[in-house]
């Protein structure tokens, strides 16, 4: 390492200035070396005027520590004029070097030699103790960034463990945009605003200061809604438009669409929110009940964004939020029926995504939530479409509502393209499913006898899972 750094200074040294601006023999009117020992002048006179001063022929100079005389005088070899003064840098060295006659060497310990601009023959010598230096302060430096690497993924670990949903979300929550200052004065329609997740979202927006386009089948349970927005929130009865839709009659959907325009003049916001689950064995249930699940949750979300998308493009902004599943993700028993809607759902606003990159304002999103309390589970398919599972079950294992649609108002504040919004263990195994699908596999088939056991037995089929870990968690 010494040596590389001596030819690099032997290479550049014409260049170093500095150094030779306090050279006394580069730089004559610098005046005497300092390192005058008492026995002969070591530099140039004091002024630039008078002869340098040599010494006698065969008489040799010290370094720093090295006594002269005569005797050093003859182990230097011939006589001759002697050289000047070695250029230092960092401070005094410990070296020797011999006169122009020969024989004298740098003495090991110290100092290697470049030479000079001025005169080739003076050496600079650069300290081996400030390489080791050097070399000590990177390997700190690096057990130092390892450290903190370590520390980094320490502290990720601890905020999965209770996290309720991904990290990517939970970063935007801490640090990004607040739905507060994002989302006011915007115009919002939601679907399937009558109750569970789309009425919770119409009770926080309607604290924003948005316009709110609230749309379901039921019509008195959406007054129900717009009368509790009025009361709760900041808005105005001209600020909510109550529009009755049913999703899967994809010929209402055009004319729906004309009615928010001529109502608010513009939609900033499209919620796709409206669905149904199942709970049902594969081989027990109807071809009617796939096909009603793909005509509610696949097609009709398609057909009212497609009615939506033109007016966004023309403005060329926009946001297009689907409230998609965890199931759309991964897989689970008793919703075969359910999780390939969701998954058709996840590939198709995903390509929708990429073919709207030349429209960088209009947004894409997919909310996949995983069980929240709501009516869903009750309102569920089974082997008939005719038939629901109809019975409440205890929901207290599952997410609160109210923070599942905080965390998807940072979403949309944040422009999030896809976000997992649920509790473990059901995050986990998303993550598992994402990263190591050969262990979710296993993962999953451990799980699922259980919940099919649980669904026989008249209870909600994540009870048990859930149960054991919330006890954990808490």
């Amino acid at each position: 390492m010494t040596n590389l750094v001596a030819a690099v200074l032997t290479a550049v040294s014409p260049n170093l200035k500095v150094l030779h601006a306090f050279c006394p023999y580069c730089n004559p009117s610098r005046g005497a070396d300092p390192r005058e020992d008492g026995r002969g002048v070591r530099g140039s006179p004091t002024s630039s005027a008078q002869p340098r001063t040599r010494r006698p022929a065969g008489v040799g100079w010290r370094g720093d520590e090295v006594g002269g005389g005569a005797e050093r005088g003859a182990a230097l070899g011939a006589p001759g004029p002697p050289l000047p003064p070695a250029h230092y840098l960092g401070g005094a060295g410990a070296g020797r070097l011999s006169g122009p006659g020969g024989g004298g060497r740098a003495e090991s310990g110290a100092l290697s030699p470049v030479r000079c601009c001025a005169a080739r023959t003076r050496p600079v010598f650069l300290p081996r103790s400030r390489a080791r230096a050097a070399a000590m302060s990177w390997e700190l430096l690096l057990w130092l960034l390892a450290l903190c690497a370590l520390l980094a993924l320490v502290v990720q670990l601890l905020r999965f463990v209770r996290a309720d949903g991904d990290l990517t979300l939970l970063w935007a929550e801490w640090q990004g945009r607040r739905p507060e200052w994002e989302l006011t004065d915007m115009v919002v329609w939601v679907t399937g605003a009558s109750s569970g997740i789309g009425e919770e979202l119409a009770y926080q927006l309607s604290t924003l200061g948005v316009s709110l386009v609230l749309s379901a089948r039921r019509v008195q349970e959406l007054e129900r809604v717009k009368r509790r927005c009025l009361e709760n929130g900041n808005l105005k009865e001209k600020d909510i438009l109550v529009l009755p839709l049913d999703l899967a009659d994809r010929s209402s959907h055009e004319a729906a669409t004309k009615v928010v325009l001529q109502e608010f003049g513009k939609i900033d916001i499209l919620v796709n929110n409206a669905g149904r689950s199942q709970r049902s064995l594969c081989v027990d249930t109807s071809l009617d009940v796939f096909k009603e699940l793909i005509e509610l949750n696949y097609l009709g979300t398609v057909s009212l964004t497609m009615c939506v998308l033109p007016h966004m493009i023309e403005r060329k902004q926009g946001k297009i939020v689907t409230v998609n599943s965890l199931l759309g993700i991964i897989s689970a028993p008793l919703s075969s029926g359910y999780s390939a809607s969701k998954h058709a759902l996840r590939g198709f606003f995903n390509c929708l995504r990429t073919e709207l990159a030349t429209y960088p304002g209009i947004v894409v999103s997919n909310i996949c939530p995983g069980p929240v309390q709501s009516n869903i589970v009750k309102n569920s398919l089974t082997e008939e479409v005719q038939k629901t599972v109809g019975v409440d079950t205890v929901q207290s294992h599952k997410m609160v509502t109210s923070r599942c649609v905080r965390l998807m108002l940072i979403s949309m504040a944040n422009d999030l393209k896809e976000v997992w919004i649920s509790d473990h263990p059901f995050l986990l195994i998303t993550y598992l499913w994402q990263y190591m699908p050969t262990w979710a596999w296993w993962l999953t088939n451990k799980l699922g006898k259980k919940r099919i056991e649980n669904f026989k037995n008249g209870l909600d089929a994540d009870i048990s899972y859930f149960k054991t870990w919330k006890t954990k968690h808490d």
